[in-house]
């Protein structure tokens, strides 16, 4: 059986994509609860100006919560070199940056072109390694923009080769705005990998925007990738990308996974209490997955125990 990392990005992901501030205490609680059931890596927030994301101001209060909790890797979201100097005074064990594919999205998100992004990548990896933090580069909209439509999968490859030289340690392909099918995500990985290493890109940041997100895991899978983030209850989508709602559901994932006789180290009964966490925090916020609803199958511990 092979390891797969579940990283929960819901804490940031999740968070900064509906209006609502969820409370301090009670990001904590999801945080600690969600660790002790297995899960090893959330990442807790993002380091960007709270005049723009409000429900992330409490970044750094967060990244010193979960510092205390044994065994868990505390990653953060940072949109540029400043963010990256914020995530080290904080001593955050790793840091993404979001490297947009599509220029149009790239202006919109971080009012930032290609070539000013591979010089913010290098000027947050230098601070990075000065602080023995790894640095990944998120490659988003890699599948498809709302803005462009298709982005060309040899620019990608392209972009992801100047980030490396830039000093990305890690990518992951992320599909900010559900475009992603199984084939797209065989051929790209593909083709990435070819570009950077095979172990250069371990990550795929999956939407379920148009229900496909379960597929495109199967497929990253086939092509060896070992790392998937996903958001409890599906929360977010991306608040600069119209429509790209609807993260891939923790819970789903993780049944998938454990069925299939993979190692998440994830206990689904207790990850599918700490929901609740959020039902109290943000009462009528809509929440997604049908695990939730359904329950494992009738077999599932005969399934994991095989």
């Amino acid at each position: 059986m092979n390891d797969i990392l579940v990283s929960e990005v819901g804490p940031r992901d999740g968070l900064q994509s509906i209006e609502r501030v969820m409370p301090l205490e009670a990001k904590k609680a999801w945080i600690s609860a969600e660790a002790a059931t297995g899960v090893k890596e959330i990442e807790v927030g993002s380091f960007v100006p709270p005049k723009l994301l409000p429900q992330m101001a409490d970044t750094a209060e967060l990244v010193k919560h979960a510092k205390t909790i044994d065994g868990l890797t505390v990653v953060t979201l940072v949109p540029n070199a400043k963010g990256a100097q914020f995530a080290a005074d904080a001593r955050v064990d790793g840091v993404s940056i979001p490297f947009s594919m599509s220029e149009t999205h790239s202006i919109k998100n971080v009012r930032k072109d290609h070539p000013a992004m591979i010089e913010e990548i290098r000027a947050a990896a230098a601070i990075a390694k000065e602080h023995g933090i790894h640095f990944a580069v998120g490659l988003s909209t890699a599948f498809g923009c709302t803005y462009e439509g298709a982005v060309d999968p040899n620019a990608v490859a392209r972009l992801a080769e100047k980030a490396a030289e830039a000093g990305a340690q890690e990518f992951s392909l992320s599909d900010t705005t559900g475009y992603a099918d199984p084939a797209q995500v065989r051929r790209l990985t593909k083709l990435v990998k070819a570009a950077v290493g095979n172990d250069m890109l371990t990550t795929l940041h999956l939407h379920n925007t148009r229900g496909l997100g379960l597929a495109n895991v199967v497929a990253g899978l086939e092509e060896g990738i070992t790392t998937f983030d996903a958001s409890l209850g599906g929360l977010g989508g991306c608040p600069f990308a119209p429509g790209a709602s609807g993260n891939l559901v923790t819970e789903d994932l993780v049944l998938m996974l454990n069925s299939m006789g993979l190692k998440t180290g994830i206990d689904l009964d207790a990850l599918l209490k700490v929901r609740s966490i959020i039902e109290e925090a943000l009462p009528g916020e809509p929440l997604y997955g049908f695990t939730p609803d359904a329950g494992p199958m009738l077999d599932y511990r005969q399934r994991i125990a095989a």
